[in-house]
């Protein structure tokens, strides 16, 4: 981008840069006085701009779908490195000890949100590998991949990137059979049935490792088995308290990283947001609805002028699930929304045409 820089198509993610700073001030009128302002600026904005970086790299850029699948398994292999990690942390469920608010144990001590979020886009990664990859032995190591891949995500208790992912697949799977002629869609069909039944086994065998604690956690139940109120585990009231700043400080919100505050103040807890939608509104006010407008309806422009990359769904559905239940505390929900706005190419090698020598 600085050599070439970018192209001039991408001045709604600049502006959507723009809108972001006017948050900075404001927030530096309304922090308390020993607040560590740099350190709640940049963790709160460090996550919207990444993803502004790579909306203005991508956006138009294009790319052959070959070199698309390389950066896609450029994205699995530290994925599977983390994932064989964990294996070699924590080898047994007998050995950790289960919480059905979020596993830390079984996940190497890292956030169990995150950890949830890059497994189930390693799985999504997979599963897609499945149906573009047509090779006996890569399906098999695939499927073998697929199988610990998502025990380890299943077993972190926390639900967000489970769902993520199996939302990302079925949006994929809408779009692949889109642009699949009537001769592969027979493939496809059993295809999904093995998928089902992987997702199966998996479930399985995590009840099982479990002792059933995992089927709990999805239906909302404690250890004793009660249904719990709150299915959001907090999150709603959370989002609720956002809302009610955007409603008192609707023109340019109450600034950036200030939301932990002001759930201190309101609520008497110190959390970060896990929504950036309702962060956004609370944050940067009447701003905030027109950056999420620009990173709603650009994209959308962009799919139904060409209509060429069948991950665009699946790859703004993961971006647009994850900020809705862990907000923007990894870079990859940035980077994969770069990815949909990537325009695909067709392009065949032209044939080599040369002049007969005169005899």
């Amino acid at each position: 981008m600085f050599f070439k820089g970018a192209s001039s198509k991408t001045i709604p993610y600049w502006l959507y840069l723009l809108i972001l700073f006017p948050g900075v001030l404001i927030a530096s009128f309304n922090f308390s006085y020993d607040a560590e302002v740099r350190k709640l600026i940049a963790f709160n904005l460090a996550g919207p701009v990444c993803l502004g970086i790579s909306a203005l790299y991508c956006y138009y850029k294009k790319i052959k779908i070959e070199d698309l699948q390389r950066v896609l398994l450029m994205i699995l292999m530290p994925l599977i490195a983390q994932m064989v990690y964990l294996y070699f942390h924590t080898p047994s469920m007998d050995d950790v000890k289960i919480s059905l608010s979020g596993n830390y144990a079984a996940t190497g001590g890292f956030g169990p949100n995150q950890i949830s979020t890059v497994l189930g886009m390693g799985c999504f990664l997979i599963a897609t590998r499945l149906f573009t990859i047509r090779n006996k032995l890569i399906n098999l190591i695939d499927v073998i991949l697929l199988i610990l891949m998502g025990y380890r995500a299943v077993i972190t208790f926390s639900r967000g990137g489970i769902f993520t992912a199996l939302a990302s697949i079925v949006a994929f799977l809408i779009f692949f059979y889109y642009k699949q002629d009537s001769k592969k869609l027979e493939g496809s069909n059993l295809r999904i049935i093995s998928m089902v039944a992987i997702f199966t086994v998996v479930w399985l065998f995590s009840s099982f490792e479990t002792r059933g604690l995992i089927g709990n956690r999805y239906t909302n139940k404690d250890a004793a088995g009660v249904l719990k109120e709150d299915i959001t585990t907090g999150r709603a009231e959370l989002i609720e308290t956002e809302l009610t700043a955007f409603y008192k400080h609707p023109l340019l919100g109450i600034g950036v990283g200030k939301g932990i505050e002001y759930r201190e103040e309101n609520l008497g807890i110190v959390i970060a947001s896990h929504n950036e939608i309702s962060r956004l509104l609370a944050e940067h006010g009447v701003l905030g609805i027109f950056a999420l407008a620009i990173l709603l309806f650009v994209p959308i422009i962009f799919w139904f002028k060409f209509k060429n990359n069948y991950f665009f769904l699946a790859f703004v559905a993961f971006w647009f699930l994850t900020i809705n239940h862990s907000a923007m505390r990894i870079a990859m929900p940035a980077f994969v929304y770069g990815l949909a706005l990537l325009y695909i190419t067709d392009e065949k090698k032209d044939p080599v045409h040369r002049k007969r020598l005169a005899g």
